[in-house]
């Protein structure tokens, strides 16, 4: 990866936590954008802290919460459909960055054999409370022994992308699949959001893709992509998140609006908000 501070992408703020502001650096091969300078692996913690972070805190305090379980629950069964329809057979399922375990809870009760990885302490216990089993590291793992392992809106989230994309590589049966979602900061509302772009999410955000560096990413590690998908919902949860880093409120029929032109604009280019991204092993 080539990254220089003479090539800054764009400067953004965290709206989430700490109001401090970051440099995004762009590859210009990989078309990567990397979060500069990175918090420490000590400080980045902190950045999570916040009761807003819905992913792992299961909350459903104000509408905005509401609608996003509502939308969450049938992305959710989508996720398990995908996951069974690359992988007929089933099998051992790895979710990485498995948050409160909904989607783990979901592959388990469709006969996945399932672990997860979570960070995060109290994430986890929800999860665990659900009946999801976790693995403490991907290292303690042996080689070549998931049918399917996902991340998602998880990747973005790695100090260390390469040696991310190497363990799954590593972890991966031949015959194996990974999906990964991530945003896309080449969509539509990216551009129109610029600096208020919340899936940006600084520093949490260490790393932003486009297809381009997925694709060249896990190619280094003859893993390759075979299939894109767009994640449609993720652009009117987005927009109404710029609306309010934007405006300081958050705006429904704005967001939505914008949400929409994002999705009609990527009919045409496919460059929706988020993707899914399948990508099969290629055996060495």
């Amino acid at each position: 990866m080539n990254f220089s501070t003479d090539h800054v992408f764009i400067r953004v703020k965290d709206y989430s936590v700490s109001g401090e502001s970051f440099d995004l650096l762009l590859d210009e091969e990989l078309q990567l954008l990397k979060t500069h300078p990175q918090p420490s692996l000590e400080k980045l913690p902190s950045y999570y802290e916040s009761d807003d972070y819905i992913s792992h805190t299961d909350g459903k305090r104000s509408l905005f919460e509401k609608v996003y379980h509502i939308i969450k629950r049938k992305a959710i069964r989508d996720k398990v459909a995908l996951i069974t329809k690359q992988q007929p057979n089933k099998g051992k399922l790895l979710d990485i960055g498995a948050g409160t375990g909904d989607f783990l809870q979901e592959a388990k009760n469709q006969n996945w054999l399932i672990t997860g990885i979570e960070p995060n302490a109290k994430a986890k216990a929800i999860a665990v409370s659900k009946g999801v089993s976790f693995a403490e590291s991907l290292e303690v793992l042996e080689h070549h022994s998931f049918d399917v392992i996902t991340m998602w809106h998880v990747l973005e989230h790695v100090p260390d992308l390469e040696k991310q994309i190497s363990e799954l590589k590593r972890l991966l049966k031949p015959s194996g699949t990974i999906i990964i979602a991530v945003p896309n900061f080449k969509s539509f509302d990216a551009q129109h959001y610029g600096k208020f772009w919340a899936a940006y999410d600084v520093p949490r955000h260490l790393w932003h893709f486009s297809k381009t560096a997925i694709e060249k990413l896990f190619d280094k590690e003859n893993v390759k992509l075979v299939k894109v998908l767009p994640m449609v919902f993720d652009s009117f949860y987005v927009s109404l998140l710029s609306e309010k880093y934007k405006t300081g409120k958050m705006n429904f029929v704005k967001g939505f609006i914008n949400g929409l032109r994002s999705n009609v604009k990527a009919k045409q280019n496919f460059e929706f908000s988020s993707h899914i991204y399948v990508l099969e092993n290629v055996k060495n």
